[in-house]
């Protein structure tokens, strides 16, 4: 078990580790030809493929195993990357994105999962937040190496990232092959999945509120650091950034998230939860207004603002999730959380991408920035009341 944490950090970069990132919207616009409500489009295909598929691939983990919905993940992942090396207008790419969306939605819980089952299987559960820090930090760390040659490779060849990608994918699989299932506890026999399913998400929406709210309150913090890595590039394109700076740029932001993520327990220690949540609101608030306000070459900066709020949320939601979970829901319930996030981007994206077409990219950072000064305080509150009334158990 203790070999799977490395494994698993080793994982965490390699799935991060998108040489197409980068340049992606670029690809998108430029080789492919799409505008940019299409791009949002796209992602919301991506999302939806992901959001189909986020609760059921989550229960299949819990109980089929997280190796074997890792070994999927990968398998679903090179297929995507091989559509895109042929794709050549607007539904070739949905087609990747959806072998895509599925292939993360596979990874989405089962990993954090096994995480925590690997530590709990040594006796030390309680380092979950800390090494759940790190594995967000070698992910970021892997997003920012395939971000530093992306553009180069870009330039050279539009299709080389996406052909290094196929290359990173197998090399994922062979890292997956090689981890350990902890041993699965004695389950009751149940007479239904589909109503075991639907009886862990009840108990996750519904019955505990503590859990709920933490949902609702992760589900605005990913959005609010999700919008901008897909507006931010042809924001960067608006404020005359140089192309060959995308990929350090683009490695500058994560290894913003990586710092933060792995120092997040840290800071946590220091501020407390309350402090701690009050600072994610100030970050989200700052960055939107600069990106709104600004449009000089180095306004991306305010970015990176919304880039540490990333990293030092992360573990802390998933942390207090995994707490709040038992070995046989414990996927299911982060695959959920991760559903509500993907099901707010489908509804939301559309709108976001008219608004940047239509009034331009800086008047939809505004529209975005009001519309999460507005919400988070709510759900802030909503969140450290449930977390005062209902104290996560010493042990689970």
């Amino acid at each position: 078990m203790t070999a799977n944490i490395l494994k698993l950090n080793i994982f965490a970069a390699l799935k991060m580790m998108l040489f197409p990132m980068a340049i992606i919207t670029l690809f998108w616009k430029d080789q492919i030809g799409l505008s940019l409500s299409q791009i949002l489009v796209v992602n919301v295909f991506f999302s939806s493929a992901t959001m189909l598929m986020e609760y059921p691939s989550g229960y299949v983990s819990d109980r089929l195993g997280y190796r074997p919905s890792l070994i999927i993940a990968c398998c679903l992942g090179i297929c995507g990357y091989v559509v895109y090396l042929f794709a050549s207008n607007f539904w070739q790419v949905i087609c990747a994105e959806l072998l895509l969306g599925v292939c993360y939605s596979f990874i989405s819980g089962s990993d954090s999962a096994l995480l925590y089952e690997s530590l709990k299987a040594g006796g030390r559960s309680e380092l979950y937040t800390r090494c759940d820090g790190r594995m967000a930090s070698f992910a970021q760390i892997g997003e920012a190496g395939g971000a530093l040659c992306a553009g180069l490779m870009y330039v050279t060849n539009p299709l080389l990232p996406f052909i290094a990608q196929i290359g990173v994918w197998t090399t994922a699989l062979v890292v997956v092959l090689s981890l350990k299932e902890p041993e699965v506890e004695q389950s009751p026999q149940i007479s239904s999945h589909l109503g075991e399913a639907l009886q862990i998400s009840r108990y996750a929406l519904k019955e505990k509120k503590a859990i709920r709210a933490t949902m609702v309150l992760g589900l605005l913090l990913g959005l609010s650091s999700f919008y901008p890595v897909w507006l931010v590039q042809p924001f960067m394109q608006e404020c005359g950034v140089p192309l060959a700076w995308f990929g350090p740029i683009w490695a500058g932001a994560n290894l913003m998230v990586a710092f933060c993520a792995y120092n997040s327990h840290k800071i946590l220690d220091w501020l407390g939860l309350e402090r701690m949540v009050m600072l994610f609101i100030l970050l989200i608030v700052c960055g939107y207004l600069g990106l709104s306000f600004s449009s000089m070459m180095g306004s991306f900066l305010f970015y990176y603002l919304i880039t540490a709020m990333r990293g030092l949320q992360g573990p802390i939601t998933r942390s207090i999730l995994q707490q709040r979970a038992s070995r046989r829901m414990r996927a299911s319930i982060l695959s959920l959380h991760s559903l509500l996030f993907r099901l707010g981007y489908v509804v939301t994206g559309p709108a976001v991408g008219w608004i940047s077409d239509q009034q331009g990219i800086q008047h939809a950072f505004l529209t975005l920035g009001v519309g999460f000064t507005l919400l988070l305080p709510l759900a802030a509150r909503s969140f450290l009341f449930h977390q005062r009334k209902d104290p996560i158990p010493e042990t689970k």
